[in-house]
């Protein structure tokens, strides 16, 4: 009996472990993006703004903001897809949402929102 026990544990875990295989996002948003704003300030000259959003293959990242070379925000967000419009969210931040399409221009691959503005070049 205990053999039996032991042999259905064994063909239990074998199936289990093939059925949950996670599929394979090969989506052409997984990367890293960014955008990169030159101010002039009255007391310092030109500084540096550099925004960066890191996406990976589960339909989440990590976005970063720098101002000059001080990390001023740091958090993650999810990313959907849908009739090749990308939502990005930023859970438990008061930042807002952007939807953004894919768009191939003369500086590369960009992000561009509803309104046409660029928001990350692909990196």
């Amino acid at each position: 009996m205990k053999k039996l026990f032991s042999l259905m544990a064994i063909v239990t875990i074998i199936s289990v472990s093939n059925c949950t295989r996670i599929p394979e996002n090969n989506d052409p948003i997984i990367g890293i993006w960014s955008k990169i704003e030159f101010a002039d300030n009255s007391e310092t000259g030109r500084q540096t703004n550099r925004q960066e959003w890191i996406f990976n293959d589960v339909y989440l990242g990590r976005y970063h903001s720098y101002d000059g070379n001080q990390l001023s925000v740091k958090t993650d967000f999810s990313w959907s897809l849908d009739q090749g419009i990308y939502t990005i969210s930023y859970p438990g931040t008061d930042m807002p949402a952007h939807q953004v399409s894919m768009k191939k221009s003369d500086e590369g691959t960009v992000l561009e929102d509803i309104q046409g503005n660029v928001l990350a070049l692909r990196e």
